[in-house]
């Protein structure tokens, strides 16, 4: 197992980080905005057939508008952890539950998903459950022509855990890996933006740990992480 690349993306630390961030915001939702608008008009005018495929313009671009206002708000949720709420929190039933609310797309795909005895940790419950879930999400996202195959995987190492989410997908090639932790980067062809494993992260090291992740192409994706023991 290799050790981290603190320098490679990541949430923002600085000021002009933030900034970088909030610019990227606005840039995404620049162009959804717009089209709305414009189409919207178009609906006001206009019948028929033209007018199905404006109505269609409109509500893909007010989702895609609206995905990239729930990523800035996880991102935001993220980095306002308050390490004084902090619980123990049993990981395999966030685990569980993780699963459980992205059934529909796991069936879909029909994808393996298994995973170790996990421990119990100190922790903001609500924020360890997005954790894993952006982790599957992003896994189900970009899975390969094989079926599916998802492990989390939690073994001790001095004091705190180290986890481990695999998968057998289509993988990253290095470029797209060293942006996987820069918000609203889209690393599986033409999703919807949004904040991604950037989230992940700032959970992560806003509970006193550290993030990378190791991929290529055709051979799926491994992110590691740290919690500390309780």
């Amino acid at each position: 197992m290799p050790a981290p690349e603190p320098t490679i993306g990541g949430a923002p630390r600085t000021d002009a980080e933030l900034s970088e961030f909030l610019m990227r915001a606005c840039h995404d939702l620049r162009g959804p905005l717009r089209t709305v608008r414009i189409h919207a008009e178009l609906l006001a005018r206009k019948g028929g057939a033209e007018s199905d495929e404006s109505r269609a313009f409109v509500t893909n671009g007010a989702a895609t508008a609206g995905a990239v206002l729930d990523g800035i708000a996880d991102y935001a949720l993220a980095l306002a952890i308050d390490r004084s709420r902090f619980r123990a929190t049993p990981l395999d039933v966030i685990v569980r539950t993780a699963i459980a609310k992205l059934s529909a797309q796991i069936h879909e795909i029909e994808a393996e998903i298994s995973y170790d005895d996990l421990p119990s940790v100190q922790g903001d419950a609500d924020r360890l459950l997005q954790l894993f879930e952006y982790l599957v999400d992003h896994s189900l996202r970009g899975h390969g022509p094989n079926r599916l195959s998802i492990r989390i995987s939690a073994d001790r190492q001095d004091g705190a855990w180290l986890f481990a989410v695999r998968d057998n997908g289509a993988g990253l090639p290095a470029e797209s890996l060293a942006k996987a932790f820069t918000p609203f980067t889209r690393l599986h062809g033409n999703q919807r933006p949004g904040p991604g494993l950037a989230v992940c992260r700032a959970i992560v090291e806003r509970h006193g740990g550290l993030m990378w992740g190791e991929s290529m192409p055709g051979s799926g994706c491994v992110f590691w992480f740290t919690l500390p023991g309780e």
